[in-house]
């Protein structure tokens, strides 16, 4: 990597990755603000868009993601990715999961802390509690939208 010992950044910012499937993974990030875990879906191509999109529209599938999200959103974490101005031409407007439809990649993130328990062993029993809250929308994902 061009200068990695001179740029701070890298040595301030520790992460890991587990892909599970293309373009899906779990990872977690360390830095001065603590401990970060994430379940992502990003740098799709339009064949895994489109797998996506056409599972949020289906009524069952597009209903459990909603539920999926909705409860990690319960639970602490910020649902973000990149996201169109408008929903795609191909679904109506009104549909009930337009908001979702305009995702183009997902991500949900929850900062875990810096608090006293990072240097115990209670940090590991954390990340695994938070992995197993991950592991429906991580599911979702591979099940719809991996090929």
């Amino acid at each position: 990597m061009w200068r990695y010992g001179k740029a701070p950044w890298w040595w301030q910012n520790q992460s890991a990755v587990v892909r599970i499937a293309r373009n899906i993974e779990v990872g977690l990030r360390f830095n001065l603000d603590g401990l970060h875990i994430q379940g992502a879906w990003w740098y799709a191509d339009s064949d895994q868009i489109s797998r996506f999109r056409a599972a949020v529209a289906a009524e069952a599938s597009g209903g459990v993601l909603s539920d999926v999200l909705a409860e990690l959103r319960g639970k602490g974490f910020e649902i973000t990715g990149d996201i169109l101005k408008r929903g795609p031409r191909e679904y109506p407007a009104d549909h009930p999961r337009a908001a979702l439809l305009r995702y183009r990649s997902l991500r949900a993130v929850r900062h875990l802390g810096c608090d006293e328990w990072l240097q115990t062993s209670e940090a590991f029993d954390r990340v695994l509690a938070a992995h197993e809250e991950l592991r429906p929308l991580l599911s979702w994902l591979t099940d719809h939208v991996a090929a």
